[in-house]
């Protein structure tokens, strides 16, 4: 018989920036573990091998419309403006195409980018084997 998974909350409330988003993540999902930073890493973080269980875990995001409202478009802008400083000149375009979609308030968002990013994890997803379970509080 399987137990109950795990569940750790995130805190909308205590984050308004991708930023610090991921601190939050660093500091309920794998407090003191070294990782990236960045969307990647946190893929990689939902995968397991961080300190996360193997069975499986539940994510509740607490305060999450305010969360949609904090990483929405001002926050897409500045993290898009920032990637286009960094990226490799063959994903200049792109990058510069998203930008302006954002600008327009067109697109997916930061919060858009996380939950598809958590969704790929999730019963239906991509890679599910994991088990995670998402609720937006």
């Amino acid at each position: 018989m399987q137990g109950k998974k795990i569940i750790y909350e995130i805190d909308g409330a205590k984050f308004s920036t991708l930023e610090e988003f991921y601190d939050e993540i660093s500091r309920v999902l794998i407090l003191g573990a070294n990782w990236g930073h960045n969307l990647d890493a946190f893929n990689d973080i939902l995968r397991g091998g961080f300190g996360t269980p193997e069975e499986g875990f539940v994510l509740c995001w607490k305060n999450s419309q305010l969360s949609r409202e904090r990483l929405g478009y001002p926050e897409t802008v500045r993290q898009l403006s920032s990637r286009l400083t960094k990226c490799h000149r063959s994903n200049r375009t792109m990058v510069a195409g998203e930008l302006e979609e954002a600008k327009r308030e067109n697109g997916p968002t930061v919060f858009d980018w996380l939950l598809e990013i958590i969704a790929k994890h999730c019963s239906g997803g991509d890679e599910a084997d994991i088990g995670v379970e998402i609720f937006l509080e």
